[in-house]
């Protein structure tokens, strides 16, 4: 028997520890165990984003879907979506090994199963049924060996920041695609926050003349942010006001945090190029949007952009781009979050609800090893 985190579908503050039976294997299953896998406020989106919120579109009966729908059936106790790797311990899947090890999207438990398809040198793709509708990003399987970016110095590193930074990439790579909206400045709100970070790294990575990037956080955060020299310009929460109000700027908003938009938006008014809300690291905080100057506010799906530039580009360019940002990320990554381990259930739960509660270090990289 192995351990398993159930989480309320209605209440993601309800979560237990379970046990978690190891039923035989169909043709085409394998079982994984999970090496390690991080823990982020990224998994506070999917738990918010659990249920069906419009983000991936219709199953093949119609019904819209939601984060809870890649790792347990309607009606089941949901298990959380995370980041991680994991090793093959049985098999009945044709060209998966027990000893194979990949790299991709697990539940939040010691083990998973998985269906393998299109099963290949570079890894596999789930095709259990109630996954075949959502992303395909989500639904990858890459194995180590084949991950021409991965060093195992930056192990700990890749379930940590891998998801996330690919994310803020994928937004700097919107903004030089739009002419940046016609911002002088762009705003990024919750700028602790990983994906933040990464979008901030890949927006300075761009040559002048480019738009001024202003990391915007808590009071208590500014110094030591700022210190990373991740922005060009970091200011607290209260400090919006001190900004040119005359100046073109667009919002990225990590955070949900209604106050923070609604502050943004007053102060720039027609000034605000683009308001783009990416995650809700702040899920407990009020929207508060209703009859906001400006523009209307805009949703970035990661998925959705990633299949675009992919058919732009094809699949082998878009990895190596990816590759190459990745890889420059990774000489700075160490000096912007320690990692912080935690073994076993009891661990892995206090992990979820430290995250969810907003406890956890923003400078710290949880890692869990079942």
């Amino acid at each position: 028997m192995t351990w398993a985190i159930d989480i309320d579908r209605d209440d993601v503050k309800q979560a237990s520890l379970v046990d978690d039976p190891s039923p035989p294997l169909a043709p085409g299953q394998l079982r994984v165990h999970l090496d390690s896998y991080a823990m982020t406020a990224n998994n506070i989106t999917y738990a918010v984003f659990g249920k069906p919120a419009g983000l991936f579109g219709p199953d093949k009966n119609g019904r819209d879907q939601g984060y809870w729908d890649f790792f347990a059936e309607r009606g089941e106790p949901s298990r959380l979506p995370v980041w991680g790797f994991a090793t093959v311990t049985e098999s009945a899947a044709e060209g998966v090994a027990p000893g194979d090890r990949f790299y991709g999207y697990y539940p939040m438990a010691e083990t998973a199963v998985l269906t393998a398809g299109n099963v290949g040198l570079g890894g596999f793709t789930d095709v259990t049924p109630r996954r075949t509708t959502l992303p395909p990003i989500y639904n990858h399987y890459q194995r180590i060996e084949a991950l021409h970016d991965y060093r195992a110095a930056d192990h700990d590193y890749w379930p940590v920041f891998r998801p996330l930074f690919l994310t803020g990439w994928l937004i700097a790579d919107q903004f030089e695609d739009e002419g940046d909206y016609g911002a002088e400045q762009i705003l990024i709100a919750s700028a602790s926050s990983k994906t933040a970070i990464g979008l901030g790294f890949s927006l300075k990575q761009r040559p002048e003349p480019r738009p001024e990037i202003v990391g915007l956080t808590s009071a208590a955060n500014v110094d030591a942010l700022a210190a990373q020299n991740i922005y060009d310009r970091v200011i607290s929460y209260d400090q919006i006001m001190t900004l040119s109000a005359g100046a073109p700027s667009a919002l990225v908003d990590m955070a949900g945090n209604g106050a923070v938009t609604r502050s943004v938006h007053s102060h720039f008014g027609g000034q605000l190029k683009a308001s783009i809300i990416v995650g809700k690291s702040h899920w407990d905080a009020q929207a508060d949007v209703e009859g906001l100057p400006g523009p209307e506010r805009q949703g970035f799906f990661a998925p959705g952009r990633s299949q675009k530039r992919i058919a732009d580009w094809g699949g082998a360019v878009f990895g190596q781009k990816v590759a190459e940002a990745w890889v420059g990320f990774m000489e700075v990554a160490p000096r912007l979050a320690r990692i912080d381990k935690r073994s076993g259930g009891e661990a892995a739960l206090e992990a979820y609800k430290e995250m969810l509660s907003g406890r956890a270090d923003p400078k710290a990289g949880i890692i869990v090893e079942p």
